[in-house]
Protein backbone atom coordinates (compact mmCIF):
# COMPACT_ATOMS: atom_id res chain seq x y z
CA UNK A 1 0.00 0.00 0.00
CA UNK A 2 1.62 3.35 -1.00
CA UNK A 3 -0.58 6.27 0.04
CA UNK A 4 0.72 9.75 0.02
CA UNK A 5 -0.76 13.25 0.89
CA UNK A 6 -3.07 14.57 -2.10
CA UNK A 7 -1.40 18.10 -2.33
CA UNK A 8 -2.16 19.17 -6.12
CA UNK A 9 -4.89 19.13 -8.38
CA UNK A 10 -2.72 15.90 -10.47
CA UNK A 11 -2.23 13.96 -6.73
CA UNK A 12 -6.25 14.31 -6.74
CA UNK A 13 -7.04 13.33 -10.30
CA UNK A 14 -4.46 10.16 -9.76
CA UNK A 15 -6.46 9.30 -6.43
CA UNK A 16 -9.22 9.68 -8.18
CA UNK A 17 -8.14 6.97 -10.81
CA UNK A 18 -7.11 4.67 -8.13
CA UNK A 19 -10.18 4.58 -5.76
CA UNK A 20 -12.30 4.51 -8.92
CA UNK A 21 -12.01 0.60 -9.17
CA UNK A 22 -13.08 0.09 -5.57
CA UNK A 23 -16.50 0.70 -6.60
CA UNK A 24 -17.11 -1.93 -8.49
CA UNK A 25 -16.19 -4.56 -6.26
CA UNK A 26 -19.15 -5.47 -3.64
CA UNK A 27 -19.09 -3.60 -0.13
CA UNK A 28 -19.20 -7.02 1.83
CA UNK A 29 -15.51 -7.85 0.46
CA UNK A 30 -13.85 -4.83 1.85
CA UNK A 31 -14.14 -4.43 5.48
CA UNK A 32 -11.72 -5.71 7.25
CA UNK A 33 -9.20 -6.24 4.41
CA UNK A 34 -5.95 -4.60 3.07
CA UNK A 35 -7.99 -3.84 0.37
CA UNK A 36 -10.56 -2.22 2.22
CA UNK A 37 -8.12 -0.31 4.52
CA UNK A 38 -6.94 1.21 1.26
CA UNK A 39 -9.88 2.06 0.21
CA UNK A 40 -10.97 3.87 3.24
CA UNK A 41 -7.61 5.63 3.58
CA UNK A 42 -7.98 7.07 -0.19
CA UNK A 43 -11.64 8.26 0.58
CA UNK A 44 -10.70 10.69 3.68
CA UNK A 45 -7.39 11.74 1.54
CA UNK A 46 -10.01 12.57 -1.39
CA UNK A 47 -12.59 13.57 1.39
CA UNK A 48 -9.77 16.30 3.40
CA UNK A 49 -9.02 17.51 -0.07
CA UNK A 50 -12.58 18.57 -1.59
CA UNK A 51 -13.68 19.78 1.68
CA UNK A 52 -10.62 22.25 1.29
CA UNK A 53 -10.63 22.75 -2.66
CA UNK A 54 -14.29 22.42 -3.30
CA UNK A 55 -15.97 23.44 -0.05
CA UNK A 56 -20.06 23.33 -1.06
CA UNK A 57 -21.66 26.19 0.69
CA UNK A 58 -24.86 25.65 2.65
CA UNK A 59 -28.31 26.28 0.80
CA UNK A 60 -30.36 29.47 1.04
CA UNK A 61 -33.61 29.61 3.59
CA UNK A 62 -35.55 29.61 0.41
CA UNK A 63 -33.43 27.02 -1.81
CA UNK A 64 -33.71 24.36 1.44
CA UNK A 65 -37.45 25.12 1.43
CA UNK A 66 -37.84 24.58 -2.18
CA UNK A 67 -35.83 21.47 -2.11
CA UNK A 68 -37.73 19.99 0.86
CA UNK A 69 -41.19 20.74 -1.20
CA UNK A 70 -39.81 19.25 -4.32
CA UNK A 71 -37.98 16.05 -2.25
CA UNK A 72 -41.58 15.13 -0.44
CA UNK A 73 -43.47 16.42 -3.52
CA UNK A 74 -45.11 19.22 -1.31
CA UNK A 75 -47.30 22.10 -2.92
CA UNK A 76 -47.86 25.48 -1.56
CA UNK A 77 -50.78 24.30 0.10
CA UNK A 78 -49.23 21.37 1.81
CA UNK A 79 -46.88 24.10 3.14
CA UNK A 80 -50.00 25.95 5.45
CA UNK A 81 -48.93 23.89 8.45
CA UNK A 82 -45.34 25.37 8.38
CA UNK A 83 -45.41 28.89 6.94
CA UNK A 84 -49.53 29.70 6.57
CA UNK A 85 -51.48 30.62 3.83
CA UNK A 86 -50.75 29.95 0.11
CA UNK A 87 -50.20 33.87 -0.21
CA UNK A 88 -47.73 33.71 2.51
CA UNK A 89 -46.01 30.64 0.80
CA UNK A 90 -45.56 32.63 -2.18
CA UNK A 91 -44.33 35.96 -0.58
CA UNK A 92 -41.74 33.52 1.64
CA UNK A 93 -40.84 31.51 -1.75
CA UNK A 94 -40.10 34.44 -3.42
CA UNK A 95 -38.15 36.37 -1.41
CA UNK A 96 -40.83 39.15 -0.36
CA UNK A 97 -41.03 38.26 3.28
CA UNK A 98 -38.60 36.50 5.85
CA UNK A 99 -39.28 33.88 7.70
CA UNK A 100 -40.44 34.82 11.23
CA UNK A 101 -38.92 32.29 14.02
CA UNK A 102 -42.06 30.38 14.54
CA UNK A 103 -42.39 29.66 10.80
CA UNK A 104 -38.28 28.46 11.27
CA UNK A 105 -39.61 26.04 14.37
CA UNK A 106 -42.63 24.62 12.23
CA UNK A 107 -40.44 23.93 9.51
CA UNK A 108 -37.43 22.53 11.57
CA UNK A 109 -39.86 19.91 13.11
CA UNK A 110 -42.11 19.45 10.53
CA UNK A 111 -40.01 19.27 7.41
CA UNK A 112 -36.90 18.44 9.10
CA UNK A 113 -34.97 21.45 7.53
CA UNK A 114 -32.46 22.60 9.59
CA UNK A 115 -32.48 25.99 11.96
CA UNK A 116 -28.94 26.88 10.93
CA UNK A 117 -29.83 26.76 7.11
CA UNK A 118 -33.46 28.82 8.01
CA UNK A 119 -31.70 31.48 9.68
CA UNK A 120 -29.37 31.36 7.14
Amino acid sequence: MNIKPIRTEEDYEAALAEIEPFFDLPTESLPGTPEGDHFELLATLIEAYERQHYPIDPPSPIEAIKFRMDQQGLSVADMKPYIGPPNRVYEILSGKRSLSLSMIRRLRDGLGISAAVLIG
